[in-house]
């Protein structure tokens, strides 16, 4: 019987990944989870963005979202906006905000918005979000409970608070145990499973599965079983990025409502708003530019949204774009950057570690043999998965008409481009995404997000094979409705920072 769960590594993925699992399996007093977290090893602190999959993960594991955004310096996202990706000029803004388009599921709501509204911005025509976010507004009020929303949202967070913030709920609630260590050597059994893993200071941990959650080091299922990692450099070029924490120019200046990515010459700079400070970051192609040019470009973007003239030397971060050949291997599953990662487009990591989390929870084998069969169902699903993402991270670049240097024109070459991505942009051609695009019950990304991203970035379908004249009422009638919302909510809804401000003092409605 599976009894000892051993996870290797903390900060965000390991630390979700031991509360997912020990408030799911309470109840079996059997079953114990150690996690061991080296002292020599700092978290990389970055994956500040999170999908509003954190609101239910966090509601899993019995956290309160008041002290959750209190300990984590957290504030709301409502989305993304992305700033110079379809051609390079200063008006060039689109949204992908979380909630669903106004009337979607029940009207083809792009083919309506063509015909009928192009000259408006899709997702500006069909939800309110947008709106929300360019006036900073916050996604619920004062009186909403934890957790509930009135617009869909998510988190942005200091990661590396989070981390903390995970461990002390964890161990003081949910009995983990915890050991602060440094894995020496890898101790094996005669079948090629993990037997223990021998440490400085606590001798051998021994367990049943064991869960890496090391970080890019990988160094239980990359390191010591060679499982190698299947790069993807040539669909998604960057490899670098340049970090930096910035303080607001004043102390009650606006909090963003989104994630914001502004395009560079070889990359692009992330922008995200938490309440003591600001989080900027340049991702980018080593292979097209320089460290120190990509380092000009961050400086100028500071300057330009006003940033203070002394910006401290940004942090270099370097990463091979990819995801392990298998997931789950033997008696250990990777999760987290140990698994893989790709860039920070999108915000996908954390979402990730939560879906890998939860189906080792939810699937948690009860014996060895019982495992191999959980193993393989869970490779699938997330060799899927990854490959999803990257379909949907590339989908940014294939469609941008930018031609002003290499990295945009080479995104857009044939082979750059995956085949099942191509073979869904001839299909949209004459039709918009939908629900067969993407079978799965769990897909990474749903279509509605594949629709704000392609008519964003000046996609145009010929819907003349699919035209449904006969919902042109109903759908002007939920274009006005989302109008109507939209009007309804700016006038409803709170400041961002004020009710962040509020929260602080005063908490949330329990549910």
């Amino acid at each position: 019987m599976l009894r000892r769960i051993v996870i290797v590594g903390g900060g965000s993925a390991g630390w979700l990944t031991a509360g997912l699992i020990a408030a799911a399996h309470r109840a079996h007093r059997d079953l114990r989870i150690t996690l061991i977290e080296s002292p020599d090893v700092a978290p990389i602190g970055v994956g500040e963005g999170t999908w509003p999959s954190m609101r239910d993960t966090l509601r899993r594991i019995g956290v309160g979202e008041a002290d959750f955004m209190r300990a984590c310096d957290a504030s709301f996202k409502q989305g993304s906006r992305f700033n110079r990706w379809v051609d390079g000029g200063t008006q060039d803004v689109y949204f992908h905000p979380f909630m669903l388009p106004h009337g979607h599921g029940e009207v083809d709501v792009p083919q309506h918005w063509q015909a009928r509204h192009p000259d408006v911005p899709f997702a500006d025509l069909v939800s309110v979000q947008p709106h929300l976010c360019v006036r900073g507004r916050a996604p619920k009020q004062a009186a909403t409970p934890e957790f509930a929303s009135v617009a869909n949202y998510g988190y942005h967070l200091d990661a590396g608070k989070f981390g903390v913030f995970l461990r002390q709920h964890c161990v003081d609630q949910l009995g983990v145990a915890y050991v602060a260590d440094h894995v020496s050597a890898i101790n094996t059994q005669a079948d090629g499973d993990i037997a223990s893993l021998q440490t400085r200071a606590h001798g051998a941990l021994e367990g049943d599965l064991f869960i890496d959650c090391s970080g890019m080091q990988s160094l239980l299922l990359g390191r010591h079983f060679g499982v190698p990692l299947v790069s993807q450099r040539h669909v998604l070029f960057n490899d670098s990025a340049l970090a930096v924490q910035l303080p607001y120019a004043a102390p009650h200046a606006p909090i963003a409502a989104q994630t914001s990515a502004t395009a560079q010459s070889a990359g692009w700079i992330w922008d995200i708003g938490l309440p003591t400070r600001r989080g900027v970051g340049h991702v980018y192609a080593s292979g097209y530019i320089s460290d120190a040019q990509a380092e000009a470009e961050l400086r100028t973007y500071i300057a330009q949204t006003g940033g203070p003239e002394a910006v401290p030397p940004p942090r270099k971060l370097s990463f091979e774009p990819g995801y392990r050949e298998r997931f789950w291997h033997r008696n250990c599953v990777a999760i987290g950057l140990s698994g893989g990662f790709i860039e920070p487009l999108e915000a996908s990591a954390l979402a990730l570690v939560e879906m890998a989390a939860a189906m080792v929870s939810d699937e948690l084998p009860a014996t060895r043999a019982a495992m191999d069969i959980v193993a393989r169902r869970f490779n699938d699903a997330f060799r899927y998965r990854w490959e999803r993402v990257i379909d949907f991270l590339k989908l940014h670049y294939v469609l941008s008409r930018r031609r002003d240097s290499a990295y945009w024109r080479d995104h857009t070459a044939a082979d750059a481009v995956p085949e099942r991505l191509a073979e869904l942009l001839t299909l949209w051609r004459h039709r918009a995404p939908s629900r067969g695009d993407f079978y799965r019950l769990e897909e990474v990304f749903p279509p509605a997000s594949y629709q704000y991203i392609l008519y964003g970035m000046g996609f145009r379908s010929d819907f003349s094979r699919v035209a449904r004249p006969q919902e042109a009422a109903r759908a002007d009638a939920y274009f006005q409705q989302a109008a109507a919302m939209a009007r309804n909510m700016l006038g409803a809804l709170p400041d961002n920072r004020a009710l962040i401000d509020h929260i602080k003092l005063h908490g949330l409605p329990k549910i």
